[in-house]
């Protein structure tokens, strides 16, 4: 990629210079706010805030809102990002004011990772609970790599991404992804996992899984792994999946296969007690979507425990097709406009 003279010279002046620099060897480590930056930094709130203003208006990191809270980080499209990157890539890491910069950065990851490991502990019993039911996360996890192939994937969306573990467990074959959920604690707890992991490519939102901010046909891979028997309406959230499908893009939806434990609905807020190969394939196909591969894993049935199938459907976007309509025109792999 090349920039013209003055568009480089703009990027130059934009990040030659001290803070800005520091700011942006900390976002290239994950997403932070600007509380977390201030923290680090030891600078005002206002100047760092006017320092993130005039890199994000250079298009060299991105702002997205979650609440309360406005998170940002380094942009990884277009000819000014790369220029960062390659500036990045020159840093001497071993300097004593980045060194310091990396160690309150360590401090800030362990806070927010103690955060989210209490809300975990305090869910755990009935995660594990549910995984007991059905095959083991090494089993789906095979099982989707498989269906997806070894070609790499640009831009992935993962729809209720909870704990974050589609992003984790598929890290290799994608570029780019955002996970998108609707709760707020479950997001920290996705965050701090993938900072765990060290996944910089992959980032986390707040977002409704039927309103979706995002353009249509934005993405190459969508993925819906246990979340549709949470929903009252999961065929709406499949339309909405397909409609930010780019052509000849790919959804894939991880769910359990029909069942008869009643106790799941009022224990653990299961809308639908699992889904038919029939009833996603209809929802699929009326999306618009070709349906390429069903696939069941079954469980090893033991004494007196039940046991849960899960299917796993892949369906494909129509070569040139024109994705679904919508109202809502917001990109989260883009920069956000100022709140």
């Amino acid at each position: 990629m090349t920039l013209g003279l003055e568009k480089l010279v703009d990027v130059l002046k934009t990040t030659g210079e001290t803070t800005r620099f520091r700011l942006l060897v900390l976002l290239s480590a994950g997403d932070l706010t600007v509380s977390d930056m201030t923290d680090i930094l030891g600078q005002s709130q206002p100047r760092i805030s006017r320092h993130l203003k005039l890199l994000s208006e250079e298009g060299l990191i991105e702002r997205y809102q979650e609440g309360a809270w406005a998170f940002f980080r380094l942009s990884h499209e277009g000819e000014a990002a790369a220029v960062v990157r390659q500036l990045l890539g020159a840093v001497d890491l071993s300097d004593p004011v980045l060194v310091r910069d990396g160690e309150r950065l360590s401090d800030v990851k362990r806070e927010r990772a103690a955060r989210a490991q209490a809300y975990f502990s305090r869910n755990a019993a009935e995660w594990d609970e549910l995984r007991r039911l059905h095959v083991s996360d090494e089993q789906v996890e095979k099982a989707l790599a498989h269906l997806i192939g070894d070609a790499q994937i640009d831009s992935l969306l993962d729809l209720g991404t909870g704990t974050g573990w589609v992003l984790q467990q598929l890290h290799a074959h994608y570029r780019r992804a955002v996970g998108i959920d609707a709760s707020r604690d479950m997001l920290a707890v996705a965050r701090a996992n993938l900072d765990r992991a060290g996944i910089l490519k992959a980032s986390v939102r707040h977002g409704d899984i039927f309103n979706l901010p995002a353009e249509a046909g934005d993405f190459d891979l969508v993925t819906v792994h246990q979340v549709l028997h949470f929903l009252d309406q999961p065929e709406k959230a499949v339309t909405e999946a397909a409609r930010v499908l780019r052509s000849d893009g790919r959804l894939l939806i991880v769910d359990l296969a029909p069942h008869t434990l009643d106790y799941l609905r009022e224990d653990h807020a299961h809308v639908r007690l699992g889904f038919s190969h029939q009833t996603v394939q209809e929802w699929l196909e009326k999306a618009g979507l070709v349906v390429e591969d069903i696939l069941d894993l079954k469980p090893v049935a033991t004494k007196g425990t039940p046991a849960l199938t899960v299917t796993i459907w892949l369906a494909r976007a129509r070569s040139g097709a024109e994705p679904a309509a919508s109202s809502n025109t917001y990109d989260i792999l883009k920069s956000e406009a100022a709140q």
